[in-house]
């Protein structure tokens, strides 16, 4: 696949939640636009009305919140929050510290989602809170009580998101209190947005460094009337990575180097990566490297902890090993991902090394080897999994997302956006019979157009040349299919490399033809070889020649070629052939070798040699190389134009 255009993004989630909350604690009315509309603000918008805050749907994106000043209107509720931890952890903070009586509770994940940190700090506010089930989890209730203390201690290394609650609440004490950190805080950034909402709310937190914040008294929320909430930096990293690995210019907007989001510093770590990353205001673009490929990083990712996931799956299509590092909050997000996210990249051929609170993974031997597993991808229900691993199919063998509706916690219509800056690689296959013309036609082609190019018949020849250096029978078809598998196949330039070691005339003597013809024959051998051809589909385009091109390998080739020619005049072009390259060649045999084959490769059952359908013929008996090439290039041309 290739990947260019531009991307509006849909507005960020911690900015949403933040500002509804906000505006809800505010006095005045807020009206809010380019809200995320997703499940984690609806979440929240639902814990509003419930509280008895007006809320007003203006279409576009846009809300109108009444704020309560600090007072919710409802002081007994239930509220169920889903899996939104954005609304969760600060709903608790605010509802503990107003002074009513409330439940809250979530889907299983969020009741295994650790919040203790958050309530030890409240309850040394004076809050009253206890637990419904596990100590230390949702669910939660809240009760009303005498709210004393001036000081709050609270771990910084678990979530920074109690540190959110907890100085967004703070203004409802009306006095002057000091939250002091334990520990080193992770997720800097995010608590870098919370001080800038409260900002555009009228109320500054007083900080000494990031050990300690100090909201003095008297502060109070007041509305900024109009707010506009910036487009989700961690959602940029999924186009701008495709737009690294899919060439691009691929351009994201609603984000650029005046945003307050601490991921929008991904594309550093993209361009430390090799990508050619440009920045404006509010946008930001990303292409391939000038090499055309990603290079490994070892990467401290505290700075970008949810945009640090797509690094993950960009490390497929790069080269060496990539190190993630201080990502220990990964295990108490919608799922544990980092197990998820080593499992599924073990699925697509990764070795991955996980620890604690690092990630390490050593992609497949290359783009062309990341496999798409046939029980596809599991999302655990995580929306930023369905997302990065969409970025595999760049692979060129593709990826099945199990439950791609899950990406409707935060960005619902990624998939629909997706499609709409990636565009599939034109292929040009042409097929035929042995010795027709079709590799050096193709070989032409691809060079014309500047494309790349694809010798299916040599992915044969190189597996019966392993199987021979191996001792495998050509008619073992279940250790072959097994070998194909395995086998490290690469096309440098003019190099064909088996194994890593060069190879190059042995795979175009009439010996390694025959055995390419019998192992082609076998079900499951084409089976285990058919990712590995797609994977040669890349920008700007792919010329591939073969048996089957056409009707399953590339069967929406925007041309379709059948190229034959009589047996006799194969017969003699093989001969020239040969003879040219001093080898040893009889006419007769080659005649009788290629009448055989061609009776072999009809008869068979798995994709027989045949014209496909759509397939135009060319017949290129009476022509010669260089009228062939012309006449295909023709057909192109006239496709284009159309």
């Amino acid at each position: 696949m290739s990947a260019h255009g531009t991307v509006r993004l849909p507005g960020s989630k911690s900015i949403s939640n933040r500002v509804l909350l906000l505006a809800a604690l505010a006095q005045g009315t807020t009206t809010v636009r380019d809200l995320l509309q997703s499940d984690d603000t609806e979440r929240m918008l639902d814990a509003l009305r419930i509280l008895g805050v007006e809320v007003e749907a203006l279409g576009n994106n846009a809300y109108r919140v009444t704020g309560c000043g600090g007072v919710f209107p409802n002081k007994n509720a239930k509220l169920f929050l889903g899996n939104a931890g954005t609304a969760f952890r600060p709903l608790t903070a605010a509802l503990a510290l107003s002074g009513g009586s409330y439940e809250l509770s979530g889907v299983p994940r969020m009741h295994e989602r650790p919040i203790g940190d958050l309530v030890d700090a409240l309850r040394q506010l004076g809050a009253d809170i206890h637990y419904l089930g596990n100590e230390g989890f949702p669910p939660l209730q809240i009760s009303p009580a005498k709210l004393a203390g001036d000081t709050a201690q609270v771990r910084g290394d678990v979530s920074s998101q109690f540190l959110t609650g907890l100085l967004m609440a703070l203004p409802l004490l009306k006095r002057t209190v000091k939250v002091e950190v334990v520990g080193e805080l992770i997720s800097k950034p995010y608590i870098e947005i919370t001080l800038a909402m409260m900002a555009r709310f009228g109320v500054q937190v007083v900080r000494d460094g990031w050990r300690s914040f100090t909201l003095m008294a008297g502060s109070c929320y007041v509305s900024p009337k109009e707010i506009y909430v910036e487009g989700d930096a961690s959602s940029a990293s999924y186009f701008l990575t495709a737009g690294a690995i899919g060439h691009g210019p691929l351009r994201v907007e609603g984000v650029g180097k005046t945003s307050v989001q601490g991921d929008v510093r991904f594309a550093e770590a993209l361009e430390k990566m090799g990508a050619v990353i440009v920045m404006g205001d509010n946008w930001i673009e990303a292409r391939a490297p000038a090499s055309g490929k990603l290079q490994a990083i070892d990467l401290d990712c505290n700075h970008i902890p949810d945009a640090a996931m797509t690094l993950a799956v960009a490390a497929l299509f790069a080269d060496g090993t990539t190190t993630l590092r201080n990502i220990a909050s990964w295990r108490v997000k919608e799922t544990d991902r980092i197990a998820a996210m080593a499992t599924e990249l073990r699925k697509v051929g990764a070795t991955v090394e996980e620890g604690a609170d690092f990630i390490r993974i050593t992609p497949p031997v290359s783009c062309s080897s990341i496999h798409n597993p046939q029980s596809g991808i599991d999302t655990y229900d995580d929306h930023r999994m369905a997302m990065c691993f969409s970025l595999a199919a760049f692979g060129g063998a593709g990826v099945r997302i199990n439950d791609p509706k899950c990406v409707a916690k935060t960005f619902p219509d990624y998939f629909k956006m997706f499609v709409q800056v990636t565009q599939s690689v034109p292929v040009i296959a042409i097929d035929g019979p042995s010795a027709s013309g079709k590799g050096t036609v193709a070989q032409r082609i691809a060079t014309a157009l500047g494309m790349n190019y694809l010798d299916s018949g040599a992915l044969y020849r190189l597996l019966g040349l392993a199987a021979q250096k191996r001792g495998i029978a050509l008619d073992a078809e279940e250790q072959l299919a097994t070998l194909a598998g395995q086998v490290d196949i690469r096309f440098e330039g003019a190099d064909i490399r088996l194994d890593g070691a060069q190879v190059g005339d042995e795979l175009r003597t009439e010996e390694a033809g025959s055995a390419a013809s019998k192992v082609a024959a076998l079900p499951m051998v084409r089976a285990a070889l058919l990712d590995k051809q797609r994977a040669f589909r890349r920008a700007p385009g792919l010329v591939a020649d073969g048996r089957d091109m056409a009707s399953v390998v590339f069967p929406d080739s925007v041309l379709k070629i059948f190229l034959t020619a009589s047996a006799e005049a194969r017969a003699e072009r093989r001969y020239k052939q040969l003879k040219e390259k001093g080898m040893s060649a009889n006419i007769a045999a080659l005649l009788q070798d290629i009448q055989a084959r061609d009776e072999r490769d009809t008869q068979r059952s798995a994709a027989p040699l045949q014209q496909a359908q759509g397939a135009s013929l060319l017949d290129t008996t009476p022509l010669n190389i260089e009228q062939a090439v012309q006449e295909v290039l023709s057909r192109y041309r006239a496709l284009e134009s159309k």
